[in-house]
């Protein structure tokens, strides 16, 4: 399958909150206490194309929001919808390149305890785990209700985990 990764443009937020939608139950996202909305965030999509110069024949197969403050850049989400043929790797690539060129020294994100893959994938691309907040989860379902009580591999969501890179 070919795709490319492009910036996220505003014609593009419709489909993305759909996508965030299906992928985290809204496209409110919660991470450190904090609530985001991820799509209005600044981010890169995956699109298939088929070399048609029609709009229409293109489609999402992946999304990376990311912010950015001083010296700092947090990913808030990933998805890639055809996993193995790089996408994740791609987009992950292409937030990196955009820390590095601000001069950020940091490269971070938050994830949960029951994202196994997830944990397998960000070590693989270069990060460290630096913390774990225990029982962090019960918070964040004070600010979003509709986090599940268990996730993949029906394994208990209740901790954050933080990973980083530090850039050079």
């Amino acid at each position: 399958m070919d795709y490319i990764i492009q910036p996220v443009v505003d014609e593009d937020r419709e489909q993305i909150v759909e996508l965030l939608r299906r992928a985290w139950g809204s496209n409110r996202v919660i991470a450190h206490g904090r609530v985001y909305l991820a799509d209005r965030l600044q981010g890169f999509k995956a699109v298939f194309t088929n070399d048609s110069k029609n709009r229409d024949d293109k489609f999402l197969m992946g999304l990376i929001t990311y912010t950015k403050d001083v010296d700092v850049c947090e990913i808030v989400t990933l998805d890639s919808l055809v996993p193995g043929i790089g996408i994740g790797t791609a987009l992950v690539g292409r937030v990196d390149a955009v820390a590095k060129s601000a001069r950020c020294k940091r490269l971070w994100l938050i994830t949960t305890n029951d994202n196994t893959n997830g944990l397998k994938f960000y070590q693989k691309c270069g990060f460290h785990i630096v913390a774990v907040y225990p029982d962090a989860i019960e918070k964040s379902r004070e600010l979003k209700p509709e986090i599940p009580l268990f996730g993949n591999d029906g394994i208990p969501i209740r901790d954050e985990i933080e990973l980083e890179k530090i850039l050079d």
